[in-house]
């Protein structure tokens, strides 16, 4: 558990803070790894999340999705056991799982095959968001312009 001191960052990084605390609770969350994950970056703004989740039915799982926050959840439903194991390695344990999104990243879809739950991400920024290009104007245009509302104004 090691604590990242990210001052230096900050001092130049505005509205940046949230993003470093995320880093150092994301260091004191590794001892809980159940059920193992992968990420993949599927386009420029999609994104697909695999758990392996052998074991568990789809009825099982439940995926909420919140504004910033991913949860997957599975707990196995309390079933009378007529098998008399000898060894169990498939882990039935009841886990939770939180993934942090960020701004406007939405969830798509979520599908389950042979053990693996696919959950499907995009970033969906909108059209008022997005950066937009600014033309340049100089002052004898600016001038000019003033001049003709002036003039449509006193019209």
């Amino acid at each position: 558990m090691r604590n990242y001191d990210f001052t230096p960052f900050s001092r130049s990084a505005i509205g940046f803070d949230r993003l470093f605390e995320l880093l150092n609770a994301q260091s004191h969350d590794s001892a809980e790894n159940f059920p193992p994950y992968d990420i993949v970056r599927t386009g420029e703004d999609t994104f697909r999340i695999s758990l392996a989740v052998a074991g568990f039915s789809p009825s099982d799982i439940t995926v909420t999705a919140q504004q910033n926050l991913l949860t997957v959840a599975g707990r196995k439903a309390e079933a009378s056991r007529s098998e008399d194991y000898v060894y169990q390695g498939i882990s039935s344990k009841a886990f939770e799982r939180r993934f942090n999104l960020a701004d406007y990243v939405e969830v798509d879809s979520a599908g389950f095959e042979n053990g693996l739950l696919q959950i499907n991400l995009a970033r969906k920024v909108p059209e008022a968001m997005k950066p937009r290009r600014v033309e340049i104007v100089s002052a004898k245009d600016q001038a000019q312009s003033r001049q003709r509302l002036g003039d449509v104004n006193a019209a």
